[in-house]
C-alpha cells in the first residue's frame, strides 16, 4: 500500500513538473503557435506524460527510494540516543545558518531560490556529519555538573578525539603510566568485547594467560580511578560475527577515534584501512635517548654475541649493545665508544667497541 501511494505521489509531482514546463513554454510563445494551440493542451500533455511515467517508470523509482529509506532507517536505528540527538541538533543548526545566509538572496527570483535550496542541503548535511563526529567530545553529564558545581574537581571536559584501547595495550600496562603523565587527550573508550576477551583470558586454565588477564583487569581498574582522563565502557555490537581486531577497526572508523595498541599486525591493517592508530611501542622507540657515533657510554657485558669475539649488553630501556671484542669482558662494566646505530622493526641496536684507555 505504501509503495503504491508513494508511486502515485511521485507521478503527481512529475506531472506537475511537466505542466510547469509546458505552461511556461505556452506563455512564452516561443514557437508562435498560441493562436492555433488551445490553452488546455499543456494540461492534457502533462497528464498523458504523467500516466506514462506512472505505468512505466514509477515502480523502479519507488523501489530505489524505498531501498534508500530502508538503509537510512537502519543507520538511524543503529545510532544511540546521544548520537541521534546531536546529529539532529547539528542538522537544525546547519539549516538555520543556511536560511540566515539565504536572506541575502531573497530578491534574486528563481536564481535566489535555487541558491537558498542548495545552501539548505549542503549546510544541513554538513551540520549533521560534523555533529555526529564531534558527539564524543561533548559530555552532557559533565556539563550538568559544571552548572551545578562549577568549582568541583570532578568536572572534567575531554578535548581531542577519543582513544579506543585494545587488549594488548591494557595487558601491557604502560598505558596507565602514559595516562598519568597527561600526554593523552580525549576520552578513553573501553569496548565491551575487549572486556569480554580480558575476562576469558583471566579465566584461562593456563597460569601465564590467567596472570596476564588478571593484570589487564587490574590495569583497567586503575585507569578508571584516574581523574585527569574520562573513561567510558562502550557497548558496541556490529550485528555480525567478527574478530576482535576487526571490531576495533570498525569501531574506530565509525566513531572517528584512534585505536591504541601494541599489536604490530593490527597497526599495519589499520594503516591499510585508513584507521588512525597510536602504537605504544612506536612511542617508546621514539623517546629513547639518541646516541651518535663517537659517543662514549658505560655498559655491562652479560653474554657472548653471535659473531666471534662479540659481547652483548643492554641499556636500561632494553636497547641491545653489541660490543666488538667484548666476549673477554663478560660480567665486567666497560667504557665503550659507539661506532654505529641500526634501527630494525624489532627495535634499535647499538654497535660499539672498547674505549682506548689513555694513560
Amino acid at each position: 500500500m505504501l509503495k503504491r501511494l508513494l508511486g502515485i505521489v511521485i507521478s503527481l509531482i512529475v506531472t506537475a513538473a511537466f505542466f510547469a514546463i509546458f505552461h511556461l513554454l505556452y506563455l512564452l510563445d516561443l514557437f508562435r503557435m498560441n493562436h492555433i494551440v488551445p490553452f488546455y493542451v499543456p494540461v492534457v500533455i502533462s497528464i498523458v506524460l504523467g500516466l506514462i511515467f506512472y505505468f512505466l517508470f514509477s515502480s523502479a523509482v519507488t523501489n530505489k527510494i524505498m531501498t534508500q529509506m530502508a538503509r537510512t532507517e537502519e543507520k538511524l536505528v543503529k545510532m544511540n540516543l546521544k548520537e541521534l540527538s546531536f546529529s539532529l541538533l547539528g542538522c537544525i543548526i546547519g539549516l538555520a545558518i543556511a536560511n540566515l545566509i539565504g536572506i541575502a538572496f531573497n530578491g534574486f527570483g528563481p536564481l535566489g531560490t535555487g541558491i537558498i535550496i542548495l545552501l539548505n542541503i549542503v549546510l544541513g548535511f554538513l551540520g549533521f556529519r560534523v555533529a555526529r563526529k564531534k558527539k564524543d567530545e561533548i559530555n552532557v553529564s559533565n556539563l550538568k555538573n559544571v552548572l551545578a558545581n562549577p568549582d568541583s574537581k570532578k568536572n572534567i571536559v575531554a578535548y581531542g578525539r577519543p582513544k579506543i584501547l585494545d587488549t594488548s595495550v591494557i595487558i601491557d600496562g604502560r598505558i596507565l603510566d602514559l595516562l598519568q603523565t597527561g600526554f593523552i587527550e580525549g576520552k578513553i573508550l573501553i569496548p565491551n568485547f575487549v572486556l569480554e576477551e580480558l575476562r576469558h583470558i583471566a579465566d584461562s586454565s593456563d597460569s601465564l594467560k590467567r596472570n596476564r588477564g588478571r593484570r589487564g583487569l587490574d590495569i583497567l581498574n586503575e585507569i578508571q580511578k584516574q581523574l585527569s582522563v574520562p573513561v567510558e565502557i562502550v557497548d558496541y555490537d556490529p550485528k555480525e560475527a567478527l574478530e576482535v581486531d576487526t571490531k576495533l577497526l570498525k569501531m574506530g572508523e565509525k566513531m572517528d577515534a584512534f585505536v591504541v595498541t601494541n599489536d604490530f599486525n593490527l597497526n599495519k591493517v589499520a594503516e591499510f584501512q585508513g584507521v588512525r592508530v597510536l602504537n605504544i611501542n612506536e612511542l617508546a622507540n621514539a623517546i629513547k635517548p639518541v646516541v651518535l657515533p663517537g659517543e662514549e657510554m658505560q655498559v655491562t657485558v652479560i653474554k657472548a654475541g653471535k659473531e666471534n669475539g662479540q659481547g652483548i649488553g643492554y641499556l636500561n630501556d632494553g636497547t641491545m649493545i653489541v660490543v666488538e671484542g667484548g666476549n673477554r669482558f663478560i660480567g665486567e662494566t666497560k667504557n665503550v665508544v659507539v661506532t654505529s646505530v641500526l634501527q630494525t622493526a624489532a627495535g634499535r641496536m647499538i654497535f660499539t667497541k672498547i674505549a682506548m684507555v689513555v694513560s
